[in-house]
């Protein structure tokens, strides 16, 4: 039925230690995933964050004001069952990462990605292992093989909830690196989306900015600021 929505029917949410892990609980009653599973997530912070969004309903059910579950529920219901698929999509943006696509000109922009991308891309090389090399221009050019290796191993060994995180970080960000860097806390979420909008800022710069655009980037920064709040979480 168009716009039906679940009515709150409990009273009390509470945190609960069980053999999985912790759980959310409604009146005593564990809440479970859309796939009808146990929502059982790995830490404590984790599951109170869950819990919080779940004692902020109202009278119904927002499932918008709730990426925490939203972010659990991917995690148990699709990742946890397709690990390997998910960690393969992701590994596969280092071989085409943002970071490594520079511009010929305007000479002010080479500079500028220059002055803010090569300090990720070396903090990668000292902290992951891996070095990806530049390109000037759009066109493909596949990456050396054994960096690559590097990266997919870091992305496989994450747990399927750090998965679910990680794979918001990369996507929104459209970049391996910086969805590492995120991931890692080399800086903040919040400058690190910044880097990720370089191209987009200086069109901003250069032609102004679009009312529309700037909306849809604000929705992408609050989801990829979720994304590592719900990683650091696991």
């Amino acid at each position: 039925m168009s716009g039906w929505a679940q009515k709150r029917f409990w009273k009390e949410v509470a945190v609960a230690e069980t053999a999985e892990g912790f759980a959310v609980e409604l009146d005593g009653r564990r809440v479970k995933t859309p796939a009808k599973a146990p929502l059982a997530v790995p830490t404590r912070a984790m599951a109170e964050a869950i819990a919080a969004e779940w004692d902020a309903q109202t009278e119904s059910v927002d499932p918008n004001s709730m990426p925490c579950t939203r972010s659990a529920n991917a995690a148990i219901d699709k990742v946890t069952h397709q690990h390997s698929e998910v960690a393969a999509m992701l590994s596969e943006y280092g071989d085409s990462d943002l970071l490594c696509y520079r511009a010929g000109s305007p000479v002010e922009l080479a500079a500028r990605q220059a002055a803010e991308w090569d300090p990720v891309l070396d903090w990668a090389e000292a902290h992951l292992g891996a070095r990806l090399e530049l390109r000037i221009g759009v066109l493909h050019q596949p990456q050396h093989a054994d960096a690559l290796a590097v990266l997919a191993e870091k992305t496989r060994s994450m747990t399927s909830f750090q998965l679910a995180a990680f794979h918001d970080l990369v996507g929104i960000s459209g970049s391996l690196i910086l969805g590492f860097a995120a991931a890692y806390g080399w800086r903040s979420a919040d400058e690190i989306w910044q880097l990720s909008r370089l191209d987009e800022r200086w069109q901003e710069e250069q032609w102004g900015e679009d009312e529309d655009a700037q909306a849809a980037a604000e929705v992408k920064r609050q989801e990829f600021l979720h994304a590592k709040r719900f990683y650091d979480f696991s």
